[in-house]
Order: structure tokens, then C-alpha cells, then sequence
């Protein structure tokens, strides 16, 4: 098949099996306008294919992908609240979700705020030992989003969840495989050799009944776009407040923030 080019990631097809990577590797493969409406626009063309059967997602560099670029949340251009519905940074779980093939999420390195949130709507996820994982939003002065607060607390229970939301720390892979958070850790030399392996292995079943099983088990998503529009309205103020600023502000000038409270 044959698929168009894109600005900011690739896509490859090798048999069976598509493969999309975020290409910002200078900027952690952050999402930005554009990357996000291709990330949208390549999983729509893919999910049409009926000879994709597996989609592998990952990112190009050190990192799989570091959330939403805080340089364009500085200037307003990207905000949970302001994204187009169904096309913004919010919608990509969902997409991920109802995306017709099993997507694999093979995770490179640093996988922060959205970025944690589209590998946890994958439906695997291999992670390098290079890999780290942030639920990073309380430090921007945010709740999760992207789907994060439905999908976290039901990979690692509740208690595992709150400590990564509230702390917005970072844990490395191995942590990540003790609490469920990936289904394994590889080498990094071996992590797309693994991914292929694994989409290969699912490639190899009946493709409609592969379609099936994964439609059946998310039958309960309902739940998931109840959440997407309490995290957007929950956002909406908070994106407002002069700590989201104060927020924003510091990391950009690499100092630490001086919250207020408002």
C-alpha cells in the first residue's frame, strides 16, 4: 500500500504490520499542532487498510513522546480546553482506541504527561530500559488528560494512580513492569525487534477475529469519552489560572515555580 508522506512522524509498512514514528526527536517528539493532526490523519488512513492487521507506535531519539509542546501551550496555540474536537491532543486515546487494528506501543524513552497517556491506550506496550514514565500534568497546573485518568487507574489500581498524578514523578521501566504498566522491558537494542516480533505474532491470527477481540475488549469505552469531557471541563479553569502561567513560565526559563494558589 502506498501512504503519504508526513512532516513530523513516518510510517512504514512491512507485510502485515504498519509502524508510525513520532519524528520531533529534538523536542522529545512533544506534540505540537501539527504532529497531533498527523498522528490523527495516519491512523485514519491506516485503520482503513484492510492488509494492516498490526500498528506499531513509537518515537524517533530518546524519547517516545514528552506530552504536549509547552512552548506552544506558552502562546496559547495548544490547549486541552481549545483543541478541535476529535482532532486535538485530548481525542488521540480515543482514536487509539477504536483504531481497527491492535496498536502496540513501543516505548523508546521518556513517555511524559499525553505522551504517557497515548501509550496507555495502546494495547500493548514493550518498553525499553531506556524507557521513564510522568503522569507530568499536576506540574503544569493540570489534571490528566488524553484519557489518562480512565486508563492509569485501571492498568496499576488506584492507589499506584494517585501517586503518579499527584506527584507528577518520574519512574523508569522497570517500575513500570512491576506496577503493570508495560507488559515487558527489553534492551533498548531490541525493542522494535521485540515490537515486530510480538505484532507478527498477531498479525499471524485471523484478522476479523482480531478486530473482534479488541472491540470486545473495550465494549465498556463509553466510560472512556465520559471521562475525555470531565478532563477538558476540569481544564478549562485551570488552564486559566495564573498557576498554569507560573507553571508554563518556569519551566520555560528553567527556574522552579512559585505556585500561588490561583
Amino acid at each position: 500500500m502506498a501512504i503519504r508522506r508526513y512532516e513530523l512522524l513516518k510510517s512504514e509498512c512491512t507485510g502485515h504490520i504498519a509502524t508510525i514514528t513520532l519524528d520531533r526527536p529534538e523536542k522529545l517528539n512533544a506534540l505540537n499542532s501539527l504532529m497531533t493532526a498527523e498522528l490523527h490523519s495516519v491512523l485514519d488512513e491506516l485503520s482503513n487498510e484492510d492488509d494492516i492487521r498490526v500498528v506499531i507506535l513509537t518515537g524517533a531519539g530518546r524519547g517516545f513522546c514528552s506530552g504536549a509542546d509547552v512552548n506552544e501551550l506558552a502562546v496559547g496555540r495548544l490547549t486541552p480546553s481549545t483543541a478541535a474536537p476529535g482532532t486535538g491532543i485530548t481525542a488521540l486515546s480515543s482514536r487509539i482506541r477504536r483504531n481497527n487494528q491492535p496498536v502496540i506501543a513501543a516505548v523508546n524513552g521518556v513517555a511524559a504527561g499525553a505522551g504517557l497517556s497515548i501509550a496507555l491506550a495502546s494495547d500493548i506496550r514493550i518498553a525499553s530500559e531506556e524507557a521513564s514514565f510522568s503522569s507530568i500534568f499536576v506540574k503544569r497546573s493540570l489534571v490528566p488528560d488524553a484519557g489518562l485518568s480512565y486508563t492509569l487507574p485501571r492498568l496499576v489500581g488506584l492507589g499506584v494512580a494517585m501517586e503518579m498524578a499527584l506527584t507528577g514523578n518520574i519512574y523508569d521501566a522497570n517500575w513500570a513492569l512491576g506496577k503493570g504498566l508495560v507488559n515487558r522491558v527489553v534492551p533498548a537494542d531490541k525493542l522494535m525487534e521485540e515490537a515486530m516480533a510480538l505484532a507478527s505474532d498477531i498479525a499471524s491470527n485471523p484478522p476479523i477475529c482480531v478486530r473482534s477481540t479488541k472491540e470486545l475488549l473495550y465494549d465498556h469505552d463509553e466510560d472512556l469519552l465520559a471521562i475525555l469531557k470531565k478532563e477538558n471541563d476540569a481544564n478549562i479553569p485551570l488552564g486559566d489560572s495564573e498557576d498554569a502561567l507560573e507553571a508554563i513560565r518556569s519551566f520555560l526559563e528553567k527556574r522552579p515555580p512559585d505556585y500561588k494558589g490561583r
